[in-house]
Order: structure tokens, then sequence, then C-alpha cells
């Protein structure tokens, strides 16, 4: 059961393309899947800007990043390749967080395509945000077609508390017309004034060059 998330986005612009991606994939990823309680991984990159890559982590809870196993391998102890390329990535988010709803749902393997939806609320809404969100907001995404898994989540430590992260079949599906009708609805429309630190950004999934 996925009942914890670990994602971490970043601006790879200043990197050598393929050396970010062999550190990725031939390091980084496999570094971390040996880590007890990673139960998956999962590597995106933005539609909008091909130089934003974000990699989504299920895990057992969120306590795995804590966890010895995972200390002896991030932060200081990074690898020298890690530490190297270090000074090419720029971070845009980094997100720990426990899944709200639906609960424990791990991500689907077949998405073509990831939105996350990254915000704040004031402090006053907090509940009625929760409410909102739980009981209209991702059950009327996760039904659109095209829509594989819809999830929410609460972390700690980052800029953005509250992350959605929505597995599609493709791109397009968050600029369908069902989309937009379960996304603006008269509860929206009420809370979203509310919304702090919008951060959104949709990508594709990541394929490794032949």
């Amino acid at each position: 059961m996925a009942k914890g998330i670990l994602i971490a986005a970043m601006d790879f612009a200043a990197a050598p393309e393929d050396e970010f991606h062999d550190w990725y994939d031939l390091e980084h990823v496999p570094e971390r899947l040996r880590v007890p309680g990673f139960l998956n991984a999962d590597r995106w990159i933005g539609v909008d800007n091909p130089k934003i890559s974000l990699a989504t982590y299920d895990l057992d809870n969120v306590g795995v990043l804590h966890s010895p196993a995972y200390l002896a391998v991030g932060g200081d102890n990074g690898s020298p390749w890690t530490k190297r390329t270090a000074k090419f990535r720029k971070g845009v988010l980094r997100y720990e967080g426990e899944q709200l709803f639906p609960g424990d749902r791990t991500a689907p393997a077949d998405a073509a395509a990831l939105m996350m939806i990254g915000m704040n609320v004031a402090p006053e809404h907090e509940h009625e945000f929760n409410e909102w969100y739980n009981s209209e907001h991702v059950p009327a995404l996760g039904s659109v077609p095209g829509v594989l898994c819809a999830r929410r989540y609460r972390g700690t430590g980052g800029t953005q508390r509250y992350v959605a992260l929505y597995h599609l079949e493709a791109p397009e599906v968050v600029r369908s017309e069902r989309w937009r009708k379960a996304a603006d609805t008269p509860w929206t429309q009420k809370l979203r004034p509310h919304f702090r630190d919008h951060l959104r950004i949709e990508c594709r999934r990541y394929r490794r060059a032949g």
C-alpha cells in the first residue's frame, strides 16, 4: 500500500542532457529503489518546458525518508556523481507527503502523462478546502475520461502543503471539455480566491532514448 509520496522536480537546462539522464537512470533511480519502502519510480518531462524533469516515488509511508537505508544515500551522503551533477540542476520542487485521498493507492504503470498541482490555502478555509478536495474535486476529475488515477497528499517542509497527482492517458486530457466542467464548479469558484502558492506542472512520461 502506497501511503507516502516523494516528488522531485528540477530544471536541468544547464546540464549536459545525456549525462543528466544517465545519472538519473543508471544511478539515482536504481539507488532509491534499493531502499526498503520505495515501491516504484517514474520519470516525467515537462510538456511546456522539456528541460523540466519530475520524478515520483510511491512509498510505504513518508517515514521511509528518515530510515537508515535512505539516509545512507541521501543528502550529504550522495554519490560523487550526484554531487558532480548538482551544480547543473536547479530545484523546482521537493515534496514529501502522505496520501489523503483515496488513501493508499499506487500509481498506475501505464500512464502516458501526469499533471501535478501544488498549493496552499488560507488557514481559515483549510477545513472546507479539504472537504471540497476529497468529496468533490478529486472524485470529479478522477472520473473524467482519460484520467487513470487521481490522488492527493498533505506534506511537510515544502513550499506547497497540498499536492494532487493526476495520471493520464495523454496530456490533452486536461484540456478536454469534460475536464473543464469537472474542474470549474461553483464550489471551486468559491474557494479559488483563497488558494496560495499555486504550482502546476504538466508532463509526458520520460522514455529513455534507445
